[in-house]
C-alpha cells in the first residue's frame, strides 16, 4: 500500500491526480499540499499547507505521513512578469523536494516535467522520443527551468540511486477548466500562425495525464516518458476545427511586435514567443505505450474535440 505526497496537490492538475490516486485500491494515503487552498475537496485526500519554496518543513511533512512516493506537480505553467519567483518555485523548489525526499527516506519521485524541456530549435526532429536531448531554451524561461530541472534530476539518479525517478514530459494539457496561454491563442476571431511553419501541437486530456501519475506513482516501471494523446494538429487544422481563419505573419514583423509590445507593458510576452509557435516540440508517446504500459484514452484530436465540448462559444462550429 503506498502513501502519496502531491505538491502542487490544489491545482488543476493536482485535484485530478489527487482523485485518480484515491480511486486506487493500491494507495493507502493521498496527501494534497499546497500554498493555496483547494477549490474543491476529494473524498479521501488529506489537506496540508506547503510552500515548496521553502527548505524547512518538507521533509517532516513527509515523515509524519510515512510517505513513500512524491508526486511534485508545483510549478508556474503561465510566465509572467517575475522570472525570480517561477525560478524560486520552479528550480529552487524541486531542489528543496528532492532534499527532503532524501531525508525522509521517500522511495520515489514523480516529476511533471513538459515537452518544453527539449526546447524550441529549428532543428528539433519531426517527432521527439526520449531519447533527443533536453535543450532547454535560456530566452524562454518555463522551458529553461524545465531543463535545469531536468539536470538537477540526472544529477540526483547518480547521486542517490536509493530515490526512484519517473519523469514525465507532457505536451499541452488540456480539461473542462483550462485557461492557459495556450488556449488564450484560440479565443480570438482569427488564429495566429507563423509565415512557412505547420506549429504542430500535441494534446492530452487532464484524465489521461492524471492516469500516467497515479501509475507512476505506484506500478509504472521508473524512467522518462513522454505523455500525449497520439497524433498531432497543425495549427491550420485548429483553426479549421474552431471555424476560424489564420491570420498569418512573418516571423520578423512578429518578433517585432512583441518587443514592442513588452516595453510598453501590453504583453508578458516578447521576441521568444515566436520561436515558441514556430518549432513546437512534437512528442511521440511509443515508450509511454510499449515500456510504461500507459495508453491515453483520447489522441490529440479527440482531446481538442473534447476541449471544445467543455467551452463552448471557443469555436464558432464545432459541429
Amino acid at each position: 500500500m503506498t502513501r502519496v505526497f502531491i505538491t502542487g496537490g490544489a491545482g488543476f492538475l493536482g485535484s485530478h491526480v489527487a482523485a485518480a490516486l484515491a480511486a486506487r485500491g493500491d494507495v493507502e494515503l493521498v496527501v494534497a499540499g499546497d500554498v493555496r487552498h483547494p477549490p474543491v475537496h476529494v473524498d479521501g485526500v488529506v489537506y496540508e499547507q506547503c510552500d515548496v519554496t521553502r527548505a524547512d518543513g518538507l521533509a517532516a511533512l513527509f515523515e509524519r505521513h510515512r510517505i513513500d512516493v512524491v508526486v511534485h506537480l508545483a510549478a508556474i505553467v503561465n510566465p509572467g512578469r517575475d522570472v525570480e519567483r517561477e525560478y524560486r518555485v520552479d528550480v529552487e523548489g524541486t531542489q528543496h523536494v528532492l532534499e527532503a525526499c532524501v531525508a525522509a527516506g521517500v522511495r520515489r519521485i514523480v516529476v511533471s516535467s513538459s515537452g518544453a524541456a527539449y526546447g524550441y530549435h529549428a532543428d528539433n526532429p519531426e517527432w521527439i522520443d526520449e531519447s533527443t536531448p533536453v535543450r532547454g531554451n535560456d530566452e524562454f524561461a518555463y522551458s529553461k527551468h524545465k531543463r535545469l530541472v531536468e539536470q538537477m534530476l540526472t544529477a540526483y539518479r547518480a547521486s542517490h540511486p536509493g530515490l526512484e525517478q519517473v519523469i514525465f514530459r507532457i505536451g499541452t494539457i488540456l480539461g473542462p477548466t483550462v485557461a492557459n496561454q495556450i488556449t488564450a491563442l484560440w479565443n480570438g476571431r482569427r488564429i495566429l500562425a507563423v509565415r512557412g511553419s505547420d506549429s504542430p501541437f500535441v494534446f492530452a486530456w487532464v484524465d489521461d495525464v492524471a492516469g500516467a501519475f497515479a501509475r507512476g506513482a505506484t506500478v509504472g516501471t521508473p524512467g522518462i516518458y513522454n505523455v500525449a494523446g497520439d497524433g498531432a494538429m497543425s495549427v491550420g487544422d485548429i483553426a479549421r476545427r474552431l471555424g476560424k481563419p489564420l491570420l498569418i505573419v512573418p516571423a520578423g514583423v512578429l518578433g517585432l511586435a512583441l518587443r514592442v509590445g513588452r516595453m510598453l507593458r501590453l504583453t508578458v510576452h516578447g521576441p521568444e514567443r515566436v520561436g515558441f509557435l514556430r518549432y513546437r516540440p512534437v512528442l511521440s508517446n511509443t515508450a509511454l505505450k510499449r515500456d510504461f504500459g500507459f495508453t491515453p484514452a483520447r489522441t490529440s484530436r479527440e482531446a481538442f474535440d473534447e476541449y471544445l465540448r467543455t467551452h463552448p462559444g471557443v469555436a464558432r462550429d464545432i459541429a
